[in-house]
């Protein structure tokens, strides 16, 4: 486990190509060589939220709690200078994602178990967690809120609790993409098309 750094005060939770063994995750590597970031563990929020994938299999967030699964992913500490870069890679000022409040729990410790049960074990979760002081509230990138609900219909309603390499197969690499089109162009384009 790394040590702490009094300096990464933002907790900021990280779901698709920026966790270990994904392409963005070197942006974290990079931050926490200078100490702009520390892994805090591998935790799962504790409502469901969609998290789907849109154009070149990029991830998305979707800030529409109650939908889709416990999403698991990874918890960093970030430096305000960590934060303005993960905030750049995640284009908040270009309309791409948002990044908004999120509360989590470690992983594991609210599995679903995929009974018809679900809401009363949801609330049994959360009730569980808060009694017992586990949860954390941390930040997330969410799709940006123009293209989000376009993005739930376009997936069939239908996402995933985890991005794994299942999930990323076929991702493209910023740098490999069209570069004649803006994100946004392509997030509309993905949107509009015909489904598969």
């Amino acid at each position: 486990m790394v040590s702490e750094n009094s300096s990464c005060t933002s907790l900021i939770f990280t779901y698709g190509t920026l966790k270990r063994g994904f392409s963005n995750h070197v942006l974290l590597q990079d931050l926490m060589r200078t100490g702009d970031a520390v892994f805090k563990g591998s935790y799962q929020t504790v409502e469901k939220y969609p998290l789907v994938c849109g154009p070149y299999r990029v991830p998305f967030l979707l800030n529409l709690p109650g939908s889709g699964h416990r999403v698991t992913g990874e918890l960093y500490a970030v430096s305000s200078r960590g934060l303005a870069r993960v905030d750049e890679l995640e284009g908040t000022s270009r309309g791409h994602y948002e990044r908004l409040p999120i509360l989590l729990i470690p992983a594991g410790y609210g599995n679903e178990s995929g009974n018809n049960k679900e809401n009363e074990e949801d609330q049994a979760v959360l009730t569980r967690a808060a009694a017992g002081g586990i949860t954390c509230a941390a930040e997330a990138y969410y799709a940006h809120k123009s293209f989000e609900k376009e993005m739930w219909m376009k997936n069939g309603r239908k996402g995933f609790g985890i991005y794994s390499e299942k999930e990323a197969k076929g991702y493209v690499k910023r740098k490999d993409r069209p570069q004649d089109l803006s994100f946004l162009d392509h997030v509309r384009i993905f949107i509009s098309s015909p489904s598969d």
